[in-house]
């Protein structure tokens, strides 16, 4: 702290001595601070000595945490004996750091809880900046816990020494280095109320390891110390009222849905909002789910790979209410011609994302959970006496280009099988229970499709980074949470050969995930890809491990060897007979080989630097638009 500057009340208050935490936060609120509440189950906790590292695992305790994916190394090994006592907290060994960075991911994505993941020092603790960045990205609630040389040797090059703050700071929400052992409880507590809170997102806390095994004094709660730190969770009711004036206006409008609703648990809150407004209803590949695919008022998924009707609304939308989302180029295509008449409502908690891509004609800051509601309440209020929009000639064009352009596929001609009809049928005959996690490429777009998402947190997968290793792992971690679930890891033979290592992690856990590897032999998007754009030049996307190859690796032996229930299915005829006999299977991992044409792709598709008006629904074949007039609903 410089010379000068005056001290927060609340950090005064942190340092009191001889006060009980109760007091401390009263003492920072009386100074006029509003001091946050600490996650967990709000256990008082009276001063008691202990180590460092023994104040990690009881944090963690108090926090509420039950299950952590790691691997211990030297500069965090402090901390795992204490692990070792634990009653309360799974620890899962894994075999790589990103794999327990993608674990903590999917077991925030399908419970909503915050995930957690350990490494040691350097390479062990540089393994997690993947994870951590895609989960930036995703806005995805995880801690990072990892060790540290110890603080007098910091900035030495001692053995095994990385600035991991230093790395992360831009693919965190926030990072912190902890030299002093006193300081472990409160920054642990910040780092969850951090990571869970406004938009979620990653934190680091790099921890010394002479703050690991000093002697400090433990007592809970802890007291927060957050000044600049103050997320929205209200909408400006003027706003609100305003979005409502233009919702109650509009002839075609447009809901357009983003991962933020699933991240405010705001399903059944945007199921009456489209109830009452009886608008058109998109949602993105974070959003899957969210809203039912099986809803009349749903469009399916916009964007690059979105269908043809979700791309349509948006372009000839004159209201775009946007909830959650961040107008990401995979959506808007080519910026400046996206949506062209549309006025924009944009609601979300990170005032960062309003009008950062496009402007918002009504910004509203706040949580989704008490937006959604509002909005719905003050469209009711406006036309209450006019009544609503009449939407009929808005929906006539958009259920005709339904009728028109539903999602399918042609036969292969190879006599291979088709990697959507191994999906569909895959999701048909498991159900909307399961949780789906995919890998990135082809198979995560046909899974986007073909999987029916009928409810929020069913569907997980790498939007924004697109990271390939992303499926195995992060179903681990969804399996962890949801125990009770069936978990299907659909990945594809390039990313799987990334991060299939965790399928020991899983055997030798009962941790029983189910994964069907979309085998084109190939990196399936990066071939597409080549096939359209580079004159069919296939530059180093064979990978070998499919019909007709040397099988380097043969998938079926890998996952023998893994300790995994293992099938190959070459044939249509025998998908169903082979998705049934893996979901009968629940007592370790399962790997299925599909063996699929190299050919397959995945349509409908924007070329990329182009309008979303130039969709395509096969190569080089567009849809036959209605006319301007027509489609105004004039």
């Amino acid at each position: 702290m410089s010379k000068g500057q005056p001290i927060s009340p609340a950090l005064m208050a942190n340092k009191r001595t001889g006060t009980s935490p109760a007091e401390r936060r009263a003492a920072g609120e009386a100074s006029g601070v509003v001091v946050p509440e600490v996650p967990g189950d709000q256990n008082v906790v009276e001063p008691v000595s202990m180590t460092g590292s023994q104040a990690v695992i009881r944090s963690l305790e108090e926090l509420g945490v039950t299950d952590v994916f790691g691997l211990p190394g030297g500069a965090i090994l402090p901390t795992y004996d204490p692990l070792l006592e634990t009653e309360t907290i799974n620890h899962i060994l894994v075999r790589h750091e990103q794999g327990a960075g993608h674990a903590a991911q999917g077991y925030a994505l399908a419970s909503g809880k915050v995930g957690v993941c350990i490494a040691t020092s350097g390479p062990g603790a540089t393994n997690l900046v993947t994870a951590l960045a895609d989960a930036n990205m995703d806005s995805v609630p995880m801690v990072a816990i990892t060790g540290q040389v110890a603080s007098t040797l910091i900035g030495s090059d001692a053995f095994q020494e990385a600035d991991i703050v230093g790395m992360t700071m831009p693919i965190t929400k926030h990072s912190y280095l902890v030299t002093k052992s006193q300081d472990i409880p409160r920054v642990l507590a910040e780092a969850f109320h951090l990571a869970a809170t406004g938009r979620p997102g990653p934190v680091l806390v790099d921890i010394a390891k002479d703050a690991q095994v000093g002697q400090m004094e433990f007592s809970w709660p802890p007291v927060l110390d957050l000044p600049g730190y103050r997320p929205v969770a209200r909408g400006h009711s003027k706003q609100i009222r305003e979005a409502a004036r233009l919702m109650a206006q509009a002839q075609r409008p447009v809901l357009y849905v983003g991962g933020g609703t699933v991240k405010a648990d705001a399903a059944d809150s945007l199921l009456e909002l489209a109830t009452a407004t009886g608008a058109p209803v998109v949602t993105t590949l974070t959003a899957r789910g969210v809203f039912p695919d099986s809803h009349d008022q749903h469009l399916g998924m916009p964007g690059m790979h979105g269908t043809v009707p979700a791309v349509y609304a948006m372009q000839q939308a004159d209201l775009l209410i946007t909830l959650g989302a961040r107008f990401d180029d995979r959506v808007t295509g080519v910026l400046s011609t996206f949506a062209p008449g549309a006025k924009v409502i944009h609601a979300d908690v990170d005032p960062a994302e309003i009008s950062k891509n496009r402007t918002a004609d009504v910004p509203i800051v706040g949580d989704l959970a008490s937006i959604i509601p509002e909005l719905t309440e003050a469209f009711r209020a406006e036309t209450e006496e006019a009544g609503t929009p009449d939407l009929s000639a808005w929906w006539r064009v958009l259920s005709g280009l339904r009728d028109s352009y539903p999602l399918g596929w042609t036969p292969t001609e190879d006599g291979l099988l088709a990697p959507q009809y191994v999906i569909q049928k895959l999701s048909e005959l498991t159900g909307p229970d399961a949780c789906y996690v995919a890998g990135v490429g082809q198979h995560q777009m046909w899974s986007a499709q073909f999987v029916k998402h009928e409810r929020p947190r069913q569907w997980i997968n790498s939007a924004g980074l697109g990271t390939m290793g992303f499926a195995v792992p992060a179903a681990m971690g969804a399996k962890v949470s949801q125990p009770d679930r069936v978990v299907w890891a659909i990945d594809g033979d390039g990313c799987f050969q990334m991060t299939n290592q965790e399928l020991a992690t899983c055997a030798l856990n009962n941790i029983p995930i189910k994964v069907a590897v979309i085998n084109n032999s190939s990196l399936g998007m990066v071939r597409q890809w080549q096939t359209l754009f580079y004159d069919g030049r296939y530059s180093h996307t064979h990978l070998n491990t499919g019909h007709d190859t040397v099988r380097i690796p043969d998938f079926v032996k890998l996952g023998d060897a893994y300790g995994c229930a293992t099938f190959r299915c070459e044939r249509e005829e025998d998908v169903e007979a082979t998705i049934k006999a893996a979901l009968e299977v629940n007592d370790r991992p399962v790997v299925i080989d599909f063996v699929v044409s190299a050919d397959a792709m995945v349509w409908p598709m924007v070329p990329a630097g182009v309008s979303n008006d130039q969709i395509q629904i096969a190569h080089n074949m567009t849809p036959e638009w209605v006319g301007e007039d027509e489609g105004a609903g004039a």
